[in-house]
């Protein structure tokens, strides 16, 4: 371990960097204990950006590992993973190219595209025009602002009523870096409101249930990845005592709270917070969700990457009272995915088919009270990652529909 004493001395932290040329995505296959400690080490000694699990301490054997790697670690990671015999791959060759040719060679569009990763500007504006020109399905409310005053504006869609229909909850963007996630929102929207009426299931659902679509909770990190540095996770919030910004709103929920696969530092990307729900996005959110309990009986939130439906729990290893059932429908809407392109899920606990972490919101939902509480973890598994080409929105959303509209339906069927 001289190498990594090296690293110690060498380390320091670094600042935000909207560049990333030369720094690259490792993929790493610890198979020994040895590998594993290696792995946490080197995230001690230097700053690493953990894409999957999402900090070190998650890192066991048999699980790939995907880390970006600052241009001026790589030789000695380079040495380390050699000299120790860890398997290994690079799946990203230049982090910078890689943003860069995340969007495709069609010249941007002023107004919102489906098919592009859209500015929180033009989310925003597209929030409006959509409230404004289908009201007699949609309208909008915010519910609070974020840490830098930007509003958080909830889309409900459905079927004017007089009296109070059951509901689906469903947010995107809780993740500033993971964009395929608001561009499925949207998407989402878009296809409810153009397939009422032509579409039986669509209708039916519009007719009798409310969907609540949050296109960007964490609208602060997702306005920050636009405009700073595209690879921000967490919110913007500061705190006193720490130069360190944001905590992870995934994190930050009240279920288990910062008891396992979270960081109670700061610095790191998986920071649980200073409390349960001190981020005010979060917060935003919990109190919209606890007010309309009564009516909201599915919660759906979305993520990338890793082509995963999961359910709780995450924060322990102890399965769901009505585990059976959402496994049921996991497979169910997981099947329903693959039928168009063939693109394969793996549907489960979170603790037990990917790792354990407290914190997160489907956990929070379920201990509340919502019976259907699903994560969707979209493409891909790691030849992109958080950098999605724009040219696999569509294809993404299409199938990602599906299996929402399962889970709508099996939902639909079981209110009473």
């Amino acid at each position: 371990m001289k190498v990594l004493l090296l690293l110690g001395l060498v380390a320091f932290a670094l600042a935000d960097n909207t560049r990333f040329e030369g720094e690259k995505v490792f993929r790493l296959k610890p198979v020994l204990d040895e590998h594993v400690t290696l792995i946490k080490d080197l995230a001690n000694s230097i700053e690493v950006d953990f894409w999957r699990p999402e900090n070190a301490e998650l890192v066991t054997i048999d699980i790939d590992v995907d880390i970006h790697v600052p241009a001026m670690y790589l030789d000695i990671v380079s040495t380390i993973l050699h000299q120790n015999d860890m398997e290994h791959e690079v799946l990203i060759e230049d982090l910078q190219s890689a943003i860069e040719g995340q969007i495709d060679n069609r010249p941007s569009p002023r107004t919102h595209s489906y098919t592009k990763y859209n500015s929180f500007d033009k989310v925003q504006s597209w929030i409006n025009s959509m409230a404004s020109s289908n009201s007699d399905l949609i309208s909008k409310q915010t519910i609070g602002n974020s840490y830098e005053g930007r509003p958080m504006t909830l889309l409900k869609l459905g079927k004017k009523s007089s009296s109070v229909k059951p509901a689906i909850f469903m947010d995107c963007g809780i993740h500033a870096r993971e964009w395929i996630s608001p561009a499925f929102c949207q998407w989402f929207v878009k296809e409810a409101l153009s397939t009422y009426g032509s579409d039986s299931q669509m209708t039916s659902l519009l007719n009798e249930m409310d969907v609540y679509v949050l296109p960007v909770l964490n609208v602060d990190g997702y306005d920050y990845t636009h405009k700073s540095n595209r690879m921000w996770r967490k919110t913007r919030s500061r705190r006193s005592g720490s130069s360190c910004i944001g905590a992870d709103p995934n994190r930050n929920f009240n279920a288990g709270w910062c008891t396992v696969g979270a960081s109670s530092n700061p610095c790191s990307d998986t920071y649980c917070g200073s409390r349960a729900e001190s981020e005010i996005e979060a917060k935003n959110v919990a109190d919209f969700i606890r007010r309309n309990k009564s009516i909201i009986k599915a919660y759906i939130t979305v993520h990338s990457y890793s082509q995963l439906l999961l359910f709780p729990y995450s924060y322990t290893f102890e399965l769901a009272a009505t585990h059976n059932e959402l496994m049921k429908v996991a497979e169910g809407a997981s099947a329903a995915l693959r039928s168009l392109y063939g693109t394969r899920y793996t549907s489960g606990p979170g603790a037990t088919t990917i790792y354990p972490a407290a914190g997160g919101s489907d956990d929070w939902a379920y201990d509340l009270g919502v019976k259907y509480s699903y994560t969707f973890e979209l493409r891909d598994t790691g030849r992109y990652g958080f950098l999605l080409p724009e040219s696999q929105i569509k294809p993404t959303c299409e199938e990602t529909m599906l299996a929402v509209k399962y889970i709508a339906a099996y939902v639909q069927k079981n209110l009473y």
